[in-house]
C-alpha cells in the first residue's frame, strides 16, 4: 500500500526553511516495483545552490563555535528519532527504492548506528600531543572543520551513504549542502525533517533536489564548498575529481565494484552458498559491493554450481514490501536494459548461461522493472561480464586450481571494493587477507555486510583513497591543525637552535 502521508511535490530545505524551487521544474519518482507515481522531486538549479551556500557559509562560522559534545547531542537526538521512525523510514526507502523491507530496516539501522557512532565522536575528536625539539616549547594538532561541505548520494543506499557523509562533517563543525538522487529523494526529505525536529540550527544542513548536470555541478565549481563527498558511478567521479583537482579542492570519492566470492575446495559449501545468495541478489544485485564473480576451485565447482542452482529456485521476487519476498525490482528501465544488455554480451563472449536472463515481464511483473536471478559458467577472467560493472542480479562463475591463481583473478579488474574468500584453512585465510587488493576482505562471509565503525571503501578504480564511515570518515571533513606554544620567552628557531 501506497504511504498516504508523502507529500505530493517535494520541496528544497536551504538555512532551515522549506523552500520552492527558483524554477518550477519537476519530475516524478515512480515505485520501481508498481510503476506508480509517488511523489514529483524538483529539479533545482544553479540559484538554489548559491542560496544553500550562503545559509550554509554563515551557519558554519556559528556551529564551529558550538562545543563538539553539544554537537554530538544533536546527533544523538537525530538517531533517537531515526529509531523511533524506523519502520515508516523502512517502508518509504522500499518504496521509493525497490529493495525488499528487511533490507531496508537494515539501511535505516546503519543511519541510527551511525548517528550514535558519530555522536561518540564530539567527545573524542582527537589530535596528538607530541615532545617538541626545545626547551620551554610545547607542541600539539588539532581537528579543524573544513567550512562547507557538498555530499552528493546515490539511489540505491539513499539514507546509509548520506549518514556516512552527513553525520561526520556535522559533529566535526562544517556546514553541509547535500544533493541526493533524484530517483530516491524521500530518505533525504525525511532526513531533514528530523534534522529540524532534532533542534540543528538553521543553515548547517541544506537539501537541494536536483540533476548532478544542474546541481552537482553548481557545487563542484562553487569555491565556497571546499569539499565535495560523492559516490557513484566511475565515469562521474572522475569528472568530479579533475574538476575538483583543478581547484585545489577536497574531495572523496567511492565509486564501482567489481566483487569476488573465492571458494575454496575445503569450503563449507552450505555456508558459501548463503553468502554467493545474500551477496549477489540482494538489493537485486544494484549494491557496489554486490558479487557479481564466484571464484570456484576445480574440485567443488560441479557441486557449487548444482546448490547454487537449486537455492535460486527458491528465491521470491517481487514487491518489497510483502515479507516473503527476497528479491525487489531494478531501479528503473535504463538500469533494466543495462542488465539485459550485459547477459547478451556473456552469452555473445561464449559463456555459458545456467539460469535465468531475461527481464520478467508477466502479468504480476509487468507494472515493474523485474529481472530474473542469472548464473553464467564457464566463465573467462577476460570476459567483460567478469571485468565490468554490470549492477543487476547476474553472477559469473570462474574455475581456478589454486589459491593462487584465485587471487590473481580477483585481483585482475580495475575495482578493488570488496571480496570474500570460503575456506576452513587458516594459512588460506591469512594469505588472502594479506594478498587479495580490496579495501574490504571477508571471511567465510559473502562480499557485503560492512560495519559503521570500520572504514569503508576501495582501491584502484573504486576510489581515490579516502573512505567513507568509521574515524576514516572524519579525515575527509577535517583539517589538521599543528599549534606551536613557546614559553621560553625569547625566539627559538627550530632545527637551528636545538643543538
Amino acid at each position: 500500500m501506497e504511504n498516504p502521508n508523502i507529500e505530493k511535490r517535494l520541496v528544497n530545505y536551504i538555512d532551515g526553511e522549506w523552500v520552492l524551487p527558483v524554477k518550477n521544474d519537476y519530475t516524478p519518482v515512480r515505485n520501481p516495483a508498481t510503476g506508480k507515481t509517488i511523489t514529483s522531486v524538483p529539479l533545482s538549479g544553479e540559484k538554489d545552490v548559491l542560496a544553500a551556500v550562503t545559509a550554509a557559509k554563515k551557519a558554519q562560522k556559528e556551529w564551529a563555535l558550538v562545543p563538539a559534545p553539544q554537537r554530538a547531542e544533536l546527533l544523538f537526538r537525530v538517531g533517537s528519532l531515526m529509531k523511533e521512525r524506523k519502520e515508516k523510514l523502512a517502508s518509504i526507502l522500499t518504496m521509493e527504492n525497490g529493495k525488499v523491507i528487511e533490507e531496508a530496516r537494515g539501511e535505516v539501522q546503519e543511519g541510527i548506528d551511525m548517528a550514535y557512532y558519530m555522536a561518540g565522536e564530539g567527545r573524542r575528536l582527537f589530535g596528538q600531543t607530541t615532545p617538541s625539539e626545545l626547551k620551554n616549547k610545547f607542541a600539539m594538532s588539532t581537528r579543524a572543520p573544513v567550512g562547507v561541505v557538498g555530499i552528493i548520494t546515490p539511489w540505491n543506499f539513499p539514507i546509509a551513504i548520506a549518514t556516512w557523509k552527513s553525520f561526520p562533517a556535522i559533529v566535526a563543525g562544517n556546514s553541509v549542502i547535500w544533493k541526493p538522487a533524484t530517483e530516491t529523494p524521500l530518505m533525504a526529505y525525511e532526513l531533514a525533517k528530523i534534522f529540524e525536529e532534532a533542534g540543528l540550527p538553521a543553515g548547517v544542513v541544506n537539501v537541494v533536489f536536483g540533476s548532478g548536470a544542474e546541481v552537482g555541478e553548481a557545487m563542484i565549481d562553487h569555491d565556497d564548498i571546499r569539499v565535495i563527498s560523492f559516490t557513484g558511478s566511475n565515469d562521474t567521479g572522475r569528472v568530479i575529481a579533475s574538476k575538483c583537482g583543478m581547484k585545489l579542492k577536497k574531495v572523496s570519492l567511492e565509486m564501482g565494484g567489481k566483487n569476488a566470492v573465492i571458494v575454496m575446495d575445503d569450503a563449507d559449501l552450505s555456508l558459501a552458498v548463503e553468502g554467493i545468495l545474500w551477496s549477489a541478489f540482494g538489493t537485486s544485485g544494484q549494491r557496489c559491493t554486490a558479487c557479481s564473480r564466484v571464484i570456484v576451485h576445480e574440485d567443488v565447482k560441479e557441486e557449487l554450481t548444482e546448490r547454487l542452482l537449486l537455492a535460486m529456485e527458491q528465491l521470491t521476487i517481487g514487491n518489497g514490501l510483502d515479507e516473503s519476498v527476497k528479491v525487489g525490482p531494478i531501479i528503473n528501465e535504463k538500469a533494466l536494459e543495462k542488465v539485459d544488455r550485459y547477459v547478451h554480451i556473456g552469452r555473445q563472449e561464449g559463456a555459458t548461461l545456467l539460469a535465468g536472463g531475461y527481464v520478467l515481464n508477466e502479468d504480476k511483473y509487468s507494472s515493474g522493472h523485474y529481472y530474473a536471478p542469472t548464473l553464467f559458467t564457464d566463465v573467462r577472467p577476460d570476459m567483460r561480464i567478469a571485468k565490468e560493472e554490470i549492477f543487476g542480479p547476474v553472477v559469473s562463475l570462474i574455475e581456478v586450481s589454486s589459491l593462487e591463481e584465485a587471487i590473481d583473478v580477483n585481483n585482475n579488474v580495475t575495482f578493488g571494493l570488496s571480496s570474500s574468500i570460503f575456506t576452513q584453512n587458516i594459512n588460506q585465510v591469512f594469505t588472502a587477507q594479506r594478498d587479495l587488493d580490496t579495501g574490504i576482505v571477508y571471511v567465510n562471509a559473502g562480499t557485503t555486510g560492512a560495519e559503521i565503525h570500520l572504514p569503508f571503501g576501495g582501491t584502484k578504480g573504486t576510489g581515490n583513497g579516502h573512505r567513507d564511515s568509521g574515524l576514516a570518515a572524519l579525515d575527509v571533513f577535517t583539517e589538521w591543525r599543528s599549534i606551536y606554544v613557546d614559553f621560553s620567552g625569547r625566539l627559538q628557531r627550530a632545527q637551528i637552535d636545538t643543538e
